[in-house]
């Protein structure tokens, strides 16, 4: 099955000290974004959307001017000229896929550990579950600051919360949303349009069209990665160190 990919790359990342977009900040000498491009290049064929927000154009430049790895036509740029959150920025990809048919895996462009191996296991989960929806999980010791993966009695995959919209109970789940998604292309815009800003971020959330997609009685899945360092993100100076340390073989 044919797959695109989606990176997210619009936000500003209001937790580092810096006036550059977040994804802008450098490992190995290079912006993030360009790594998760290398990575995703090698397992999808059906082109690449890079969606640019805050001060889109140092992303772009960074993109168009990697001497590594020069950009093609397989990548295009799609702006979010407001920031309502993830899913809202998935919406602007819609035109941009209208003529796509297969998988959209959907992944943010902070996490430059990300290995093409663990995509490609991942994306063959979802199309031998011919899922519509599965998201990437991990377990980890302290999930503050992630998504939860709420399961139902019999371990099915319900919905993923917020943490600024987790009950108590909730914030005790230590199986944290990765923000790597696959999507059957059919089911995602239709979903999303169902989706509200009623939460504590007053955002549109990618997550909800999980708990939508399950509420329609859609096959939603989970896969769970080995190794949480893999799908870390990066929000501060110390999470921008810990993750050049696991790329450098080292552990924290």
């Amino acid at each position: 099955m044919q797959r695109a990919a989606v990176i997210l790359a619009a936000g500003k990342g209001t937790r580092m000290p810096s006036d550059i977009p977040k994804v802008m900040h450098k490992i190995g000498g290079r912006p993030m974004v360009l790594h998760v491009i290398d990575t995703i290049r090698r397992v999808c064929d059906g082109g690449i959307y890079i969606v640019v927000g805050y001060m889109a154009e140092q992303v772009v430049e960074a993109v168009e001017q990697d001497t590594s790895r020069p950009v093609d036509g397989a990548v295009e740029f799609v702006y979010q000229h407001e920031q309502l959150g993830t899913g809202h920025a998935v919406l602007q990809c819609k035109n941009a896929l209208k003529d796509f048919d297969g998988t959209v895996v959907v992944l943010n462009g902070d996490v430059p550990g990300l290995r093409a191996e663990t995509i490609e296991e991942f994306a063959g989960y979802h199309d031998a579950e011919k899922a519509a929806a599965t998201v990437l999980t991990a377990k980890v010791r302290n999930p503050k600051g992630y998504g939860r993966i709420v399961r139902g009695e019999d371990k099915a995959l319900m919905k993923i919360v917020e943490e600024k919209d987790a009950s108590e109970a909730e914030k005790k789940i230590d199986e944290i949303n990765s923000g790597l998604f696959c999507f059957d292309k059919s089911e995602l815009f239709g979903a999303l349009s169902s989706t509200d800003r009623d939460n504590a971020q007053n955002e549109y959330y990618l997550t909800d069209v999980i708990g939508v997609l399950s509420q329609q009685g859609k096959r939603v899945r989970a896969f769970c990665v080995d190794d949480a360092r893999e799908v870390s993100g990066v929000n501060t100076v110390e999470e921008l160190e810990a993750v050049r340390r696991f790329l450098e073989g080292s552990s924290e």
